[in-house]
């Protein structure tokens, strides 16, 4: 292990799973009760990133305007909670990455913007067999998503880690601002939600390409 950095805080979707198809068929499963437009693979990729509320305003047309706009959001997250594992799945390559990180004494954590419950059930359901604390959206308890650092400090708190010794990685402009509102160096991965030049575009300073990668690419962080 690296003798500075021994915490790992991921964020998880585009970065951990790919959730993207099951976000997108909840979505114009909802979509079709309301008469809403249908929104493709691409287009559900441009309005994640910010939780499941800010989702729903970027994918509908009228966005928050639209005059049944809070039942479309209820019916949209009561759906996707029943239906978020049916085509989701690890990216290639993720598992054996955090299995590495585990085998050689790195604390985990996971953070989200997508509800509590199904981060927690997701993190269980994949990566069941390491010890990883995960946490989602849960203002209601007064922890403001990210980029506010609440929820990553949360996350520290609960493994007994500071955020000196920690490294986060994420796939957006999200993760990038939460890194540094947390004072942490931010590994950025393209396989997700946004593309490279995307995240040079928002600033990132270390991008890596492949889960393979992700490892090595924080054990040598000094």
């Amino acid at each position: 292990m690296n003798n500075k950095i021994n915490t790992v805080v991921f964020d998880l979707d585009g970065t951990l799973l790919d959730t993207l198809q099951d976000l997108r068929d909840a979505a114009n499963h909802t979509f079709e009760k309301y008469s809403i437009p249908q929104i493709t693979l691409e287009q559900t990729k441009n309005a994640v990133g910010n939780g499941l509320t800010v989702m729903m305003k970027r994918a509908i047309p009228q966005g928050e305007a639209h005059p049944q706009f809070n039942n479309i959001l209820a019916d949209f997250v009561d759906y996707y909670k029943s239906h978020a594992c049916v085509k989701t799945k690890p990216y290639d390559g993720i598992t054996d990455s955090i299995k590495k990180f585990a085998e050689n004494g790195y604390k985990l954590a996971i953070v989200s913007n997508k509800p509590d419950i199904s981060v927690v059930e997701l993190t269980k359901y994949f990566f069941g067999e390491f010890d990883i604390v995960a946490s989602g959206e849960n203002e209601k308890a007064g922890i403001p998503k990210k980029p506010s650092p609440e929820m990553v400090f949360t996350a520290l708190k609960r493994l007994g880690a500071e955020a000196t010794d920690a490294v986060y990685v994420g796939d957006s402009d999200v993760d990038i601002l939460t890194a540094q509102n947390s004072g942490m160096p931010c590994v950025s991965v393209s396989w997700g939600f946004r593309t490279r030049e995307q995240l040079v575009s928002f600033g990132a300073k270390k991008i890596i390409d492949s889960p393979a990668d992700l490892y090595d690419a924080i054990n040598d962080m000094v």
